[in-house]
């Protein structure tokens, strides 16, 4: 009988739950996609009962595949996609669900800039207001949904409705707390002043028990054991933003380490000691007790690949292929350019995706060359901003959807100018939350330890290629010009506040 730790990971598009050894070795994987449904522009939502019927099948599915005895599971952890707002009544039943590429609070930033108290916000929580973060969701519920929002009992992230699910406890984890702007970090704790610069003196009681992400916080319950198939009463764990659980599922816990997550989202990280920068950085969080994570991100990612299989593409080889179309095209100045702000992504000012300088002899594959170019660079975006903030690393390890490109690690090393490693496991986010599980039940004294032994990088480095970062470098200052150019078009004709006070169910 083996041991066995099993990782959930619940992003905006697919929930995924995965069963690893003590090596980190995957013994089975199960998963659900899910629907964003969107009722108005800019508006992203989803279903509880899709949520709580995806990850009952995807652990069912999971237990069937790895071939093991329910009983060799001993703890269980969530990752989930950070901010959006899922929130229950008082009676502790759904809600609404908002996924973290919704927009339609674009204005409610606007606002906060305005009444100049964005600084204010962010010398306090260390977050940048933005169109999908947590509180400014809630606020913009207040304003234009008074009636929703008086219902709200409990404000949760998308991986404690996992939890909620397994084990009927409603609770939260620093790390997604701190990622969402909900806490002061010089107490590292929710704060009233904080949630007063939000008008939302009142929510303090809506926000919900924190505990560190290794804590167990129930365990599995009878009913939750007849939908998924796990047995009752196996420990559950707080669980983790899911950015800082694919950094732990790709070796990146010690300060000074970087991690590149190519997925749903760009996703830019370095951990450090102190959250002291010369510059503002987009988002901090908090891995572990003792060091935090500087991050800069947008929906500017491999989202962007999954969109255009699924709309010119649509097949079970879709990205593979499109990938090997990409490594037929040889880089020259006349190829397109490419905008990947399908889900908006600039947080200043909204954004639109776009080809840029195609002619009639350009191919799919050209087109496709700088979608992935376009990924790429706006990854490079917030990288140059990580390094104007002082921050310092020398490498990063790439995870998500975009390395298991055949082309893309290489991409990030040339475009970004550093060498590249790739995570051997492909579900770093589930393995990350199955680390902390192991933490938990004390299979390891701390993520380190866990990450030691159950973490495998693949030997390959992808170093930068001097002359393709040069030919990146020219063709990135293009890209940035063009969005400098196309900026005032996209405030003019921004529809993520179009419709912002229609009826919700």
């Amino acid at each position: 009988m083996v041991d066995c730790l099993m990782g959930i990971d619940a992003g905006n598009t697919m929930i995924k739950a995965v069963l690893f050894d003590l090596q980190g070795r995957v013994l089975g994987v199960g998963e659900c996609g899910g629907t964003t449904h969107q009722p108005h522009p800019g508006h992203a939502e989803r279903y509880f009962s899709e949520i709580y019927q995806g990850a009952g099948g995807a652990i069912h599915d999971c237990l069937a595949r790895a071939g093991v005895r329910p009983h060799q599971v001993i703890g269980v952890g969530a990752a989930g996609h950070g901010n959006g707002l899922y929130a229950l009544d008082r009676h502790q039943q759904p809600l609404i669900g908002i996924q973290s590429i919704d927009s339609r609070a674009a204005g409610r930033v606007s606002e906060l800039e305005r009444l100049k108290l964005s600084d204010a916000i962010y010398r306090r929580s260390l977050q940048k207001p933005w169109a999908a973060a947590t509180p400014v969701l809630l606020s913009w519920l207040k304003c234009h949904h008074i009636e929703l929002y008086r219902r709200i009992g409990t404000v949760l992230f998308a991986k404690d409705i996992i939890s909620h699910f397994l084990t009927g406890v409603a609770s939260s984890d620093v790390s997604d707390a701190a990622g969402a702007g909900l806490l002061h970090y010089a107490t590292r704790g929710y704060d009233a002043e904080l949630m007063a610069l939000y008008d939302l003196d009142d929510a303090m009681a809506l926000l919900p028990c924190l505990r560190e992400s290794c804590d167990i916080i129930g365990h599995i319950t009878n009913a939750a054991a007849r939908l998924t198939g796990l047995p009752a009463g196996i420990p559950v764990v707080a669980g983790v933003f899911d950015v800082v659980a694919s950094a732990i599922g790709s070796g990146v816990v010690h300060t000074g380490d970087a991690s590149i997550v190519a997925g749903t989202w760009s996703i830019n990280q370095v951990v450090v000691d102190a959250p002291d920068y010369q510059r503002p950085v987009f988002m901090n969080s908090i891995i572990e007790r003792d060091r935090y994570m500087a991050i800069e991100a947008s929906a500017t990612s491999a989202a962007n690949l999954d969109w255009f299989v699924r709309e010119f593409a649509n097949s079970p080889e879709g990205a593979e292929r499109c990938s090997a179309e990409v490594a037929m095209v040889k880089p020259h100045t006349h190829l397109p350019l490419y905008h990947p702000y399908l889900y908006s992504g600039r947080k200043d000012v909204p954004a639109k995706a776009g080809f840029y300088g195609m002619s009639g002899w350009h191919t799919r594959a050209d087109m496709l060359y700088a979608l992935f170019e376009g990924v790429t660079f706006a990854h490079r975006a917030h990288v140059d901003r990580l390094r104007a903030a002082g921050i310092v690393f020398s490498q990063a390890t790439l995870s998500g959807g975009g390395a298991r490109s055949c082309v893309w690690p290489q991409m990030f090393a040339d475009a970004l100018g550093i060498p590249i490693r790739v995570s051997e496991c492909r579900e770093t986010g589930a393995l990350g939350a199955a680390i902390c599980a192991g933490v938990g039940v004390g299979v390891w004294r701390d993520m380190s330890a866990g990450v030691a032994q159950a973490v495998q990088l693949n030997p390959q480095l992808f170093l930068p290629d001097d002359d393709l970062y040069s030919f990146h470098s020219t063709r990135y200052r293009l890209f940035k010009q063009l969005e400098t150019a196309m900026s005032g078009l996209w405030q003019t004709n921004d529809n993520s506040t179009l419709v912002t006070t229609d009826p919700l169910p």
